[in-house]
C-alpha cells in the first residue's frame, strides 16, 4: 500500500526527521491561504501516488497567492499522467503546499528489499533532484549501497559512512547520519517494502531536511497496523485490483487483451509466457487460488470480464484442490450474471475434469477445449487472428 507524500512527511515528523512546514489543500482557497502564511511564496505539489510529478506538471513553485490558487485550480479534479501511470494517470484530490526551502545540495536515499542480499539495504546518491533509474543508467558508479544485516539493522557506523560518502561533514553529516537510522526504523517498525526521499536536502544553514517522502508498506502486515491502513486512498488504485484484494484474490492488471484465469501463482505466470508467445498479450495476472469456492471463480471472472480490454479468456485450470467441475460453475455463473460473449480457451487437467468439461459445454459459451498449453496458444494466436 503507497502512501501520499503529505502523510508519509507526517510519520517522518513522528520520528523526528526535518520536513519543511507544509499544510494539505483540497480547495484552491486553502492553497492560496497556505502559501499566504508562507509569505507568499511556496511550492504546490499534486498528491498523487506516482513519481515523475514534476515533469508530468503536478509541482510548481509559485510566488503569489493567486497563482497558487489558480495552479491550484487547474490541477484539483485532473488527472496527472506520468511516467509511472497509464494513459489514464490517476486523480487529483489534494495538494500539499510548502515553504520554499534553501537548498544548497540534494541527495537521494531510500531503503528498500534486495533480492540479492535476501534482506534490507540503504541506497544513497549524491545525484538528488534526479529519476534514480537514470542515475544508476548513466552513471552507476554515483550509486551507493549498503547491505544491512536484518538481526543486526543498520548500524551507526554504516549510516556515518554512507553520510560521509553524500559529501557531508561535521554536523551536517552527524545530523545525516542520525536521519538514516530514523529511516531504517520507519522501514522495519512499518514493515514497509520501500522508503524513499528524493530529495534529502543540505540547507544554506548545514542542515539536513527531508524534502520529499515516499512510503510503500508491505500490504500483508498491514493487520499489524491499524493506523496505517486507515491511510489507504482507494482512489489512486487500479480499482480492478482493489476488487481483488478485497476479495483476497491475487490479481495484477496488465496491458493486453487476454483475461487470463488461472490457479497457482507458478501455474500463472507460466500461463502469462505462453500467452505472450503466442502473440495474445495477457490482459491481466490472476491466481484465484487452490481452495476456491465457485463464488471466488465467479468473483475471479467477474472482474476479468470488468476490463475492458478483455476480448478473449484463457482458463488454465490444474484441478486439485480446486476442482475442475467447481471452477466450471464459477465461470458459467460469472458470464450469466455478466451477460458476457467473449470466446473462451480452456484447459483443465486434474480431479473432476470431465464433469468440468461438460458443464462448460452445455453452457452455450463459446469455448474451445485444449490439452496443453501449446494448444491453448495455438487457440489464441487464432481467434486473436480472426479478431484483428
Amino acid at each position: 500500500m503507497k502512501l501520499h507524500e503529505h502523510q508519509a512527511k507526517t510519520i517522518f515528523a513522528e520520528y523526528g526527521i526535518p520536513i519543511p512546514n507544509g499544510k494539505v489543500a483540497s480547495t484552491p482557497a486553502e492553497a492560496a491561504e497556505a502559501i499566504s502564511s508562507f509569505g507568499g511564496r511556496g511550492v504546490v505539489k499534486a498528491q498523487v501516488h506516482a513519481g515523475g510529478r514534476g515533469l508530468a506538471g503536478g509541482v510548481k513553485v509559485v510566488g503569489s497567492a493567486e497563482e497558487g490558487r489558480e495552479f491550484t485550480d487547474g490541477l484539483l479534479g485532473s488527472r496527472l499522467v506520468t511516467h509511472q501511470t497509464d494513459a489514464s494517470g490517476v486523480p487529483v484530490d489534494t495538494v500539499l503546499v510548502e515553504e520554499l526551502a534553501d537548498i544548497a545540495s540534494e541527495m537521494y536515499v531510500a531503503l528498500t528489499m534486495d533480492r540479492n542480499h535476501r534482506g534490507p539495504v540503504l541506497i544513497a546518491s549524491a545525484a538528488g533532484g534526479m529519476s534514480i533509474e537514470e542515475v544508476a543508467a548513466t552513471n552507476p558508479d554515483a550509486i551507493i549501497t549498503e547491505a544491512v544485516e536484518p538481526t543486526l539493522g543498520l548500524m551507526p557506523f554504516q549510516c556515518r559512512r554512507v553520510a560521509a560518502r553524500l559529501g557531508m561533514s561535521g554536523a551536517t553529516a552527524r545530523q545525516g547520519a542520525d536521519i538514516l537510522s530514523r529511516l531504517y526504523r520507519i522501514f522495519t517498525e512499518n514493515d514497509c517494502s520501500l522508503v524513499e526521499v528524493n530529495p534529502l536536502i543540505v540547507t544554506g544553514e548545514g542542515e539536513v531536511v527531508a524534502l520529499d517522502a515516499k512510503m510503500d508498506v508491505e500490504d500483508d502486515a498491514l493487520f499489524r497496523h491499524s493506523n496505517l491502513h486507515a491511510l489507504r486512498d482507494r482512489s489512486q488504485e487500479d480499482q480492478l485490483e482493489a476488487r481483488a484484494a478485497d476479495d483476497d484474490i491475487a490479481y495484477v492488471s496488465l496491458d493486453g487483451s487476454v483475461g487470463c484465469l488461472v490457479n497457482g501463482a507458478g501455474l500463472a505466470m507460466a500461463t502469462l509466457d505462453v500467452a505472450n508467445a503466442a502473440g495474445a498479450a495477457p490482459a491481466n495476472f490472476l491466481d484465484v487460488g487452490g481452495g476456491a469456492t465457485e463464488e471466488k471463480v465467479a468473483t475471479a471472472v467477474g472482474i476479468i470480464l470488468s476490463d475492458p480490454k478483455v476480448s478473449q479468456v484463457l482458463v488454465n485450470i490444474f484441478g486439485g484442490i480446486l476442482r475442475c467441475d467447481v471452477a466450471a460453475r464459477g465461470i458459467v455463473m460469472a458470464y450469466e450474471e455478466h451477460r458476457a460473449t467473449q470466446p473462451m480457451v480452456v484447459r483443465m487437467l486434474g480431479t473432476n475434469l470431465e464433469e468440468g468439461k461438460e458443464i462448460l459445454a452445455h453452457s452455450g459459451l463459446d469455448v474451445t477445449f485444449t490439452d496443453t498449453l501449446t494448444e491453448a496458444a495455438a487457440a489464441l494466436s487464432a481467434r486473436a487472428g480472426a479478431q484483428g
